[in-house]
């Protein structure tokens, strides 16, 4: 193809996955933001202590797990006050800029792996989409980016055995350790499929079965030339190894025909993935590099075998029908491999069936199945398009480079990022019907929050943490469960404070709440006006006094 017309396609395909993604981008930042931004003034004032500060529960250990992203977050939020602009305002911009980093990222790595540029645009647009619930002001835009060039890297450094990618893959490690600890386990699942790969192309090659067949009879034969047997029996067990050699051969000259012309699955034996091994094997112990401690080798473990697994609305098992995007992905694979005689790499399929049982066992992992999995789809397309119509991607990329083309195709784009962006610009970055704004403003000028024991619920306690007000809980679940501040006892279970299932027992009212507030010796309670628990304290005039309400919340004291 002409160098000219990649050049404009590329450019013209860049710009518009920009502003896609900066349409796709929101706006109103969520409720770990707000932890983020206080977690790093902490740290740079005062160092990783190992120690939670803003609950007014005492002694929780906390691991800081993706204290790097913490510190950064927080220099945004200042570098963003001291120009004017607004510390908010400059985390949505710099969230923006990560967005725009990802589009563009996946883009690159998708036309260095697909070598098909007009189909790496439209897929990278398509997962960009299907990942829009997940671009937010959190620690995994940066890991999906660090994600992407982990395959860029593998398929590079397998094609290539360059050494440039091997540094890059034990890099990435080190800085997923520091930037999101609790993904740093997944970093190693993208090795799997390769080398899963790698260890049946090699058994398959080793014929390991005749080997040991023929071994055996040359044994026996040997044994019986030195027993003097019969020259007949010698004769047939000659034959018989020579029979055995045959078969041996035979199936060899099969297996290579099938590697040659594979039916569905293409199966191969890539000796640079031997070095990808040793890479691992040298990543593995990457977890030592940060400050934290062994917390990237035990948070993800801790968290499972907690019980936010269970409450979490992102730890929950994806219900398919529930979430048509997914289905809708899932289908077109389906529809790919099944109805057409396109090919499959073993390793990709693998990759996409373990992405999809991580999906199917958390919702969390269907934006690893979407990314890592839409690298996959593209590969199929691409295999699709080169053997039913190998002019097609040429003549569209010209029709689009011309320059009626690249007016319709800039229009399109912006039209389509437009009808995504409406709205945003009244969106405030603050939503004071999900936090309570109004009443933390209260509470500061009016309570003594050195002595104040506040109950509140999961979901905006990292609001009311941002506004220096000691918490009951905010959504650092993993601060609150035994398996983060307690100790295993002898049954091996872990055996401490388990104030994740208290609050979420106590909102749901599957526990007397004032043998609870008796427990932890609750002064005031500040809980959404449509909660539960609000029903039963509206009506309790004489044990808890209403303070301040607004359209959404409620406060009250608790009157001993």
């Amino acid at each position: 193809m002409d160098k000219k017309i990649k050049i404009k396609f590329n450019v013209l395909a860049i710009f518009i996955i920009m502003l896609f993604c900066f349409a796709l981008t929101p706006k109103t930042l969520q409720n770990d933001t707000y932890y983020t931004i206080a977690i790093g003034e902490h740290i740079m004032e005062n160092g990783i202590d190992m120690v939670d500060p803003f609950s007014w529960h005492e002694d929780l250990p906390y691991t800081y797990p993706h204290w790097a992203y913490d510190v950064a977050t927080y220099l945004v939020f200042q570098a963003g006050e001291a120009i004017g602009i607004g510390g908010f305002m400059a985390i949505y911009i710099a969230t923006v800029l990560l967005s725009i980093s990802l589009g563009i990222v996946v883009y690159y790595a998708l036309r260095k792996i697909c070598k098909n540029d007009l189909v790496s645009f439209f897929i990278t647009l398509a997962i960009m989409y299907l990942l829009k619930n997940f671009i937010a002001a959190r620690a995994q835009l940066v890991t999906y980016i660090l994600f992407a060039l982990t395959i860029l890297f593998i398929e590079n450094f397998i094609a290539t055995g360059k050494k440039r990618y091997a540094v890059g893959l034990i890099i990435i490690p080190i800085i997923i350790a520091n930037v999101h600890a609790a993904v740093w386990p997944f970093y190693f699942v993208l090795y799997l499929p390769y080398i899963v790969e790698y260890i049946l192309a090699a058994f398959s090659e080793s014929q390991i079965y005749y080997k040991l067949v023929i071994k055996f009879n040359k044994r026996k034969l040997k044994k019986m030339t030195l027993k003097n047997k019969p020259q007949e029996k010698i004769d047939a067990m000659t034959k018989k190894i020579d029979d055995w050699q045959a078969v041996m051969e035979k199936a060899e000259m099969k297996r290579i025909k099938r590697r040659e012309h594979p039916y569905k699955i293409i199966l191969n034996k890539d000796n640079n993935i031997k070095y990808l091994i040793i890479i691992m094997i040298i990543c593995i112990f990457t977890g030592f590099l940060t400050p934290i401690g062994t917390t990237p080798y035990t948070y993800l473990p801790k968290t499972m075998a907690g019980n936010t697994m269970n409450s979490i609305s992102e730890h929950l098992p994806l219900t398919l029908i529930n979430d048509l995007k997914t289905l809708t992905v899932i289908v077109l694979f389906l529809l790919i491999l099944i109805f057409t005689d396109t090919k499959i790499k073993l390793r990709d399929l693998f990759m996409v069936g373990g992405l999809l049982l991580l999906a199917f066992m958390s919702r969390r992992q269907v934006s690893m199945f979407v990314l890592i999995g839409g690298i996959v789809f593209a590969k199929l397309i691409v295999a699709l398009i080169d053997k039913y119509d190998t002019k097609g991607t040429e003549q569209t990329m010209k029709a689009m480079t011309s320059m009626a083309g690249r007016i319709i195709t800039l229009l399109l784009g912006i039209i389509v990022s437009f009808m995504l962006y409406r709205g945003k610009p009244n969106s405030p970055i603050i939503d004071e019907s999900s936090y309570p704004v109004k009443a933390c403003d209260y509470i500061l000028e009016n309570i003594d929050i050195s002595t104040m024991r506040i109950f509140n619920e999961y979901n905006y306690g990292s609001y009311i943490l941002y506004r220096g007000i000691p918490v009951f809980i905010d959504s650092r679940a993993d601060l609150y469960t035994p398996e983060f501040n307690g100790k295993k006892n002898e049954e091996g279970k872990y055996v401490g404070r388990d104030i994740f299932s208290d609050c979420i027992n106590i909102s749901n009212i599957s526990t007397y709440y004032e043998n609870k507030f008796e427990q932890y010796g609750i002064t005031h309670v500040l809980i959404r006006d449509n909660s539960k628990l609000n029903m039963f304290l509206s009506r309790d005039k004489e044990h808890y006094k209403e303070l301040y309400s607004d359209d959404s919340f409620v406060l009250y004291e608790r009157v001993d």
